[in-house]
C-alpha cells in the first residue's frame, strides 16, 4: 500500500484586529515605465516603450519649438503649422493624413504651446508603419507642398479659430491678458500662442518656410513609439523612414530667459466684455516647470479646488454661495510658470466680497500647515490622475517624449508620483509663501459690458401676422475650442 499523508488539522481562525491587518498591508510600489533610448545618426531620438497588453500603437513626435521660439513681428508661425502640417506633402495630398490615419482605425492630432509642439497617432498595432511613413513625409518633405494658397486657407483658419476660441467666447481673452501681465513685454511667454492676426497677415510663404527649416528637424525631434510593438523591429522602421532626413546644425539657441520669482507689484484689469456673470481671475508667477516648489504649488492646488470637498469649493460655493464655480491650478512652464485661479460670482454677489474670501483662503495656505487628511486626500487624488494616465499608451508616449525634450531625462516620467507623493505640509506652506503673495498678484476682473438682457431690452409691439407656433431664435451659441 502507499503511503498516506497526514493532513494537517485547520488553523484555527485568526482574531487580529482591523488595525493589525492595516500594519502587514504593504503600499504598491508605483509602476515603473521600461524604454529604449537611442538616437540616430541626424539627430532624431528615437524611444520606444514596449507594452503588449492591447494591440495598439502610439506614436508621438515632440518638436522642441513653441511660441517661445517666435521672433518679434512674426508670431503665431508655431501655432500654424500645426495646422499646415495636416495639408499635405510631398507624398501626401492635402488633408489625406487625417483619412488616412482614420481609414486604417486611427485617431491623430497635434498641439501647441509656450514650450513645444506635437503630433501624434493611435494605431492598430500593424499599422505602425504607417504612421512613421506619414511623419516622416511630412518632416521631410512639408515645403514641398506648401503654397500661396495653403498658406491663405490656414491663415483664415486660425483667424476664424482665434474669433470664435478668444475673441467672441466668454471671457475668452483671460490668458492673453493674464500671460501679458505675469510676463514682460520682452519675454517670449508674453504673447499668446495664436499670435498677432497683424503678424499672420503680413507673413509670407519664405517666412514661414524659413521658420520650418530652422526647427522642424530630425536633431530637433523627440519620437516615442508606445504600446504593442517589437522594439528591434520598431527601430529597424523608423531607421527606413526617417534616416535619410538631414539635421539642421544651426538652430538657434535661446538664450537666458530666467525672470525674478515675483513680479515686484500688484497689476489689476477690469475687463468689461459679454459674460453672463462676473468673473475674478488671480494669476501669480511661479517657480519654473521641474522645480519642486510647482510639484508643492500643484498639491496645493488639490487642497484648495480639487472637488467638492477642497478648501475654496467648499467656503465660496457651498457655505457662502458667493460662487458659482471655482479653480485654482498652476500650469507649468520651462522658464516660469503661472498659477491661476478664478471664481465666477453668483447672482447677487458683490466681487469685493467675492475676492476678500477667496484671498482669505489663500492666504491661510501661507500661514497655517494643511492638516494630514488634506494632505492625505490631495495625494489619493494626484495617485489616482497619474497611474489612469500611465494606463494608456498614448499618454505614456506623450509623457516619455515630454520629459525627453524638456528635460533631456525620459526616465523622468517614473519619478513624478513619488515627487508629488514626497510633497508634505511644509513644502506646501513654503511655496505658497513665496508665490500667493499681493506683490507678485494680477487680478482680472471680468464684468458685462451692459446690463441683463431683461433689463436692456425695449418693449416692442409683437407683429400681429408672426404665426403662434414660430419661436424666437434661441441666441448666439457657444462654440468649443
Amino acid at each position: 500500500m502507499g503511503t498516506c499523508d497526514t493532513l494537517a488539522p485547520p488553523a484555527a481562525p485568526r482574531t487580529e484586529s482591523h488595525s493589525s491587518r492595516e500594519e502587514f498591508v504593504a503600499p504598491m510600489p508605483p509602476p515603473v515605465i521600461t524604454f529604449t533610448d537611442e538616437r540616430l545618426s541626424n539627430g532624431l531620438r528615437v524611444i520606444i516603450s514596449e507594452d503588449h497588453l492591447a494591440p495598439v500603437v502610439a506614436v508621438n513626435l515632440w518638436y522642441d519649438v513653441g511660441s517661445k521660439h517666435e521672433e518679434p513681428g512674426k508670431t503665431g508661425f508655431a501655432h500654424l503649422f500645426e495646422h499646415v502640417m495636416f495639408q499635405g506633402s510631398a507624398h501626401v495630398s492635402k488633408a489625406e493624413h487625417m483619412s488616412i490615419v482614420q481609414a486604417a482605425g486611427g485617431t491623430m492630432n497635434g498641439s501647441t504651446w509656450l514650450d513645444r509642439t506635437n503630433y501624434y497617432e493611435t494605431m492598430p498595432a500593424h499599422q505602425l508603419d504607417l504612421a512613421l511613413w506619414l511623419e516622416a513625409d511630412r518632416m521631410a518633405t512639408l515645403l514641398d507642398a506648401l503654397s500661396q494658397e495653403n498658406l491663405d486657407n490656414q491663415r483664415d483658419v486660425v483667424k476664424n479659430e482665434k474669433r470664435s476660441s478668444y475673441d467672441n467666447r466668454p471671457y475668452g481673452t483671460w490668458v492673453e491678458k493674464l500671460f501679458g501681465h505675469v510676463f514682460p513685454p520682452e519675454h517670449p511667454y508674453h504673447h499668446p500662442t495664436i499670435g498677432s492676426m497683424a503678424d499672420l497677415d503680413a507673413a509670407s510663404v519664405e517666412d514661414v518656410s524659413a521658420f520650418f527649416r530652422r526647427y522642424y528637424a530630425p536633431n530637433n525631434a523627440v519620437l516615442t513609439i508606445a504600446g504593442d510593438v517589437d522594439p528591434t523591429a520598431a527601430s529597424a522602421a523608423v531607421e527606413r523612414y526617417f534616416g535619410a532626413i538631414p539635421p539642421n546644425p544651426d538652430i538657434p539657441p535661446l538664450g537666458d530667459l530666467s525672470l525674478p520669482l515675483q513680479i515686484g507689484r500688484e497689476i489689476r484689469e477690469t475687463v468689461p466684455d459679454r459674460v453672463p456673470l462676473p468673473r475674478i481671475y488671480w494669476g501669480f508667477r511661479a517657480p519654473p516647470y521641474g522645480d519642486r516648489r510647482v510639484e508643492a504649488l500643484d498639491v496645493a492646488g488639490q487642497i484648495l479646488s480639487g472637488g467638492k470637498g477642497s478648501r475654496l469649493h467648499r467656503r465660496l460655493v457651498r457655505e457662502t454661495r458667493l460662487a458659482q464655480d471655482v479653480v485654482f491650478t498652476t500650469l507649468g512652464f520651462l522658464h516660469g510658470s503661472v498659477a491661476i485661479g478664478w471664481a465666477t460670482a453668483r447672482p447677487g454677489t458683490t466681487l469685493p466680497e467675492l475676492e476678500a474670501v477667496f484671498w482669505e483662503e489663500l492666504e491661510r495656505i501661507t500661514e497655517e500647515p494643511v492638516t494630514d487628511d488634506e494632505l492625505e486626500r490631495a495625494r489619493a487624488l494626484i495617485e489616482s490622475d497619474e497611474l489612469g494616465a500611465l494606463q494608456r499608451v498614448e499618454e505614456r508616449a506623450d509623457r516619455l517624449s515630454m520629459h525627453a525634450t524638456l528635460f533631456d531625462d525620459p526616465g523622468g516620467i517614473n519619478d513624478v508620483l513619488a515627487r508629488y507623493l514626497a510633497v508634505t505640509a511644509g513644502d506646501i506652506r513654503s511655496a505658497a509663501r513665496e508665490v500667493l503673495r499681493a506683490d507678485n498678484r494680477v487680478v482680472l476682473t471680468y464684468v458685462p459690458a451692459g446690463p441683463p438682457a431683461d433689463e436692456a431690452a425695449e418693449p416692442v409691439e409683437a407683429p400681429a401676422a408672426q404665426p403662434e407656433d414660430e419661436e424666437p431664435g434661441a441666441g448666439d451659441e457657444e462654440i468649443a475650442a
